[in-house]
């Protein structure tokens, strides 16, 4: 299991994305990564776009972002609920000041337009959001994946392999 003893987190708002909530949740499972889903509430359930339901273990100030390996942001509507949060946006902000992984696919680029961190990094989206993140600082580029230091972005559900593939790559390198 090429992830064994490595920690995620895996963010979770209402209204998130299914797809890009649940395939990273299940692929980091599959090799041997352990998985906490954190809100801005520990023990609150959230409803996906398509009705699928997931729940919160721990807030962001439960979590030692030393003790994990990188943060991964779903899109969905959740990125804008998230974003209101600003534990939930410093804890973003701390994983990538340490250098951890920040993943970010579809509209979760919002996260890390609110967490200032953004300024000439190179980064992908889903498309709507492009204009926030070049005026945010970034230079934005329409690829499946792209990856600048320790952020990975992704721009929608179908670059979901591309996205944990170059995940699981940043945690083995």
């Amino acid at each position: 299991m090429e992830l064994t003893g490595k920690k995620f987190v895996l963010l979770v708002e209402t209204q998130f994305n299914d797809h890009e909530f649940w395939y990273p949740y299940f692929r980091l499972k599959e090799a041997g990564a352990q998985v906490v889903v954190v809100s801005a509430k520990a023990g609150q359930s959230y409803e996906g776009k398509y009705g699928t339901p997931a729940k919160s273990e721990k807030a962001p100030a439960d979590i030692n972002v030393a003790e994990f390996a990188g943060i991964i942001v779903p899109g969905g509507y959740a990125p804008d609920h998230m974003r209101r949060d600003q534990n939930t946006v410093s804890l973003v902000r701390a994983f990538d000041q340490q250098g951890k992984i920040v993943a970010a696919i579809c509209h979760a680029g919002w996260v890390l337009v609110s967490a200032g961190i953004l300024k000439g990094r190179t980064v992908t989206s889903f498309f709507a959001i492009k204009d926030d993140l070049v005026n945010a600082g970034a230079k934005w580029q329409d690829h499946e994946v792209v990856i600048d230091k320790n952020m990975i972005t992704s721009r929608a559900p179908d670059d979901l392999p591309a996205f944990m593939r170059a995940i699981i790559a940043a945690c083995k390198s």
